[in-house]
């Protein structure tokens, strides 16, 4: 096992990775609020984490990884009520699209996906332990988490308790003894249909006890990576860990792990602010090896940017990959002397898990391997793949294979050019959907139009 390197939000340093239980290592990372279909900023976190864990699976630890999914939310019921049908409903069916959706990229599932609706009895539990220490209230149905009873408050966000502002407007505030407080569980309003019984009346939880409740109940307190979005760390992820370490007596993670956000037209892309592109769509115009290709172009922690040109790139790159494929002898090892590039790729994902020095040191054995020309292996480049989630690139063959294997396609791909040169762009579509029923998918290069078969599903 080579050391890990990961940067810890709540230190600001790049620490190394040492494991509660030696060879083991729990991640826990947000997942969505099912209110609507996520978009692909939403898909970031879901495939940095689930390649961060493969990528500690190759090095020789063994991998807990547990994503939930936040189906109980003041965004829900907003939602629902707006679209005039039953809250509950509402969750299911964006849970089932989110699966669908996240299916879709080809990594596979996380370990663990708690849902918020099924964990109440952990949640309540939580909330109960809080109260019987004096870390928590309850008022008029409510219950809330006293901030000031936790004196590492803040040191997660790095703020100062007068800078803070829990994001829950006026709510409760006649309920508060502090406004700096937040709600662990909300009495029920007459505008919501979903509520549970509880202790302290029927209701339902907050946001933040949620997390807390369904991380530890997957991987216990102490685990070793929380990850998310950074627009998560205040207040969700400090919550969080407040409430744990007044529950628990301990740190509920060791790292605190972010990823920046995805940026369309200058800003973070979300559903609130009307500049999202749904991750269903960017997979069926792209391709999901193009979409997490893009994905890990820039580094985690950074923003990223959101346009068609990003795309296009990523799919320039996956089909120098699937080029180099078709000229390298399958199955066989790689050279060793060109074994400082796979090894370049990997310290590169050690060191804070940096994808775009890997791809560069990836690329750059790409570029050696079509140097010699004949006769070097697949192996090496088939390693590096599999770590970033690309293990099903297929070779490219010559276009006029291709059109030997499917006259069809060669005559759809025709039909298509006529529609496009009419600027008949409904037809041009439509067969370009044809073509995906049939296994193939269209690349428009400066030399005109290819078609290149789609990867397995």
């Amino acid at each position: 096992m080579r050391s890990v390197r990961l940067h810890d939000t709540a230190s600001g340093e790049l620490l190394e990775l040492e494991p509660r239980d030696p060879g083991r290592v729990g991640i826990y990372a947000c997942g969505p609020t099912v209110y609507a279909r996520i978009h692909i900023g939403n898909a970031r976190p879901f495939v940095i984490f689930t390649l961060l864990a493969r990528f500690l699976e190759h090095e020789g630890y063994a991998v807990t990884l547990a994503m939930n999914v936040t189906d109980v939310n003041d965004k829900i019921y907003e939602a629902a009520e707006a679209q005039g049908r039953p809250s509950a409903e509402l969750a299911s069916e964006m849970t089932a699209h989110y699966l669908a959706d996240t299916d879709a990229l080809g990594l596979g599932r996380p370990d663990h996906e708690p849902l918020a609706s099924q964990s109440m009895e952990a949640i309540t539990d939580y909330i109960a332990a809080l109260v019987d220490s004096g870390h928590a209230y309850a008022s008029a149905g409510d219950v809330y988490f006293r901030v000031r009873s936790d004196p590492r408050y803040g040191g997660l966000s790095n703020r100062r308790l007068e800078d803070m502002d829990q994001g829950e407007g006026i709510e409760g505030a006649e309920r508060k003894e502090d406004p700096l407080d937040f709600a662990l569980w909300k009495a029920r309003k007459p505008s919501e249909d979903t509520f549970w019984p509880s202790p302290w009346g029927s209701g339902r939880p907050g946001w933040h006890i949620e997390c807390s409740a369904m991380a530890e109940r997957a991987l216990g307190v102490g685990f070793d990576i929380h990850g998310g979005g950074s627009d998560l760390i205040f207040p969700h992820h400090e919550n969080e860990a407040a409430q744990t370490r007044a529950a628990r007596g301990d740190e509920l993670a060791q790292l605190w792990v972010h990823n920046g956000m995805i940026q369309a037209t200058g800003e973070k892309m979300a559903k609130s602010v009307g500049n999202i592109a749904p991750l269903h769509e960017v997979l069926a115009s792209h391709g999901a090896q193009a979409v997490v290709m893009y994905l890990v172009s820039g580094h985690y922690r950074q923003p990223l940017a959101f346009s068609s040109a990003e795309l296009n790139d990523a799919q320039r790159r996956i089909e120098r990959l699937r080029e180099a494929l078709g000229r390298l002898d399958a199955g066989r090892p790689s050279p060793s002397d060109m074994a400082q590039h796979k090894e370049a790729f990997f310290e590169a994902l050690a060191n804070d898990f940096n994808t775009p020095a890997a791809l560069d040191a990836m690329f750059k054995w790409v570029r050696e391997a079509n140097r010699r020309g004949a006769g070097v292996g697949d192996g090496d480049l088939r390693e590096m793949l599999s770590v970033l989630g690309l293990q099903q690139l297929t070779p490219a063959k010559a276009l006029e294979d291709l059109e030997a294997l499917d006259a069809e396609a060669a005559a759809l791909l025709a039909a298509r050019e006529r529609a496009r040169e009419q600027r008949d762009f409904e037809t041009a579509d439509r067969v370009r959907e044809q073509l995906r029923a049939r296994g193939w998918e269209i690349r428009d290069g400066p030399e005109g139009p290819e078609l290149i078969p789609r990867p397995p599903p």
